[in-house]
């Protein structure tokens, strides 16, 4: 993909597809890496399907035969010298179900691949996200945090719809401010 954030998108939607509740995105970002770590609480994946969740031939999808997101987002961040890690809880073995999923890249590779738009990401995600799904997203840069939680904003906006113009124009320029904040304070 040409974004990492693309990835991002990618990600969450297997965490929907499973079946999540909430979905928290965290970045951790410094000058040199860039951690991006995906965890949610659906119905997790068995031990077969964690062995082999990152060979691109392989998927549980009826529609194609092969599942190239994993395995794109663990080349990306190899590419770079980092690494990807995944642990999933099936909801057969415990109420403590669901996957973490987490790469480390260093930017300072000439293989990094840029992080890209990630509040049109976000936008994309909370204009489209089921009734009683969550999302809490939290940008930790050098300079301070960006931060978005859907919970907190349906409490204030009082059953107005996540997806409803207005509240997707407000989401992106509130990030947009957050993120100008953070990087001037680097």
């Amino acid at each position: 993909m040409k974004e990492l954030s693309l990835n991002i998108l990618d990600i969450v939607q297997n965490s929907l597809t499973a079946g999540a509740s909430h979905i928290e995105i965290d970045l951790a970002e410094t000058d040199e890496t860039l951690r991006i770590t995906v965890t949610d609480d659906g119905c997790g994946m068995d031990e077969n399907t964690v062995r082999n969740v990152t060979d691109p031939f392989y998927t549980t999808r009826k529609t194609r035969s092969v599942g190239l997101g994993i395995p794109f987002f663990k080349l990306a961040a190899e590419q770079t010298g980092g690494g990807l890690t995944l642990k999933s809880v099936p909801a057969s073995e415990s109420d403590g179900h669901g996957t973490v999923i987490s790469a480390l890249f260093y930017k300072t590779s000439i293989d990094f691949t840029p992080l890209g738009d990630v509040a049109s990401t976000l936008c994309t995600l909370v204009q489209g996200l089921p009734d009683g799904t969550e999302i809490t997203f939290t940008h930790s840069l050098p300079g301070g945090t960006v931060s978005l939680d859907t919970a907190e904003m349906r409490a204030v906006l009082c059953g107005v719809p996540l997806s409803t113009p207005e509240v997707i124009v407000f989401i992106k320029d509130d990030l947009a401010s957050q993120y100008a904040e953070a990087r001037a304070m680097k």
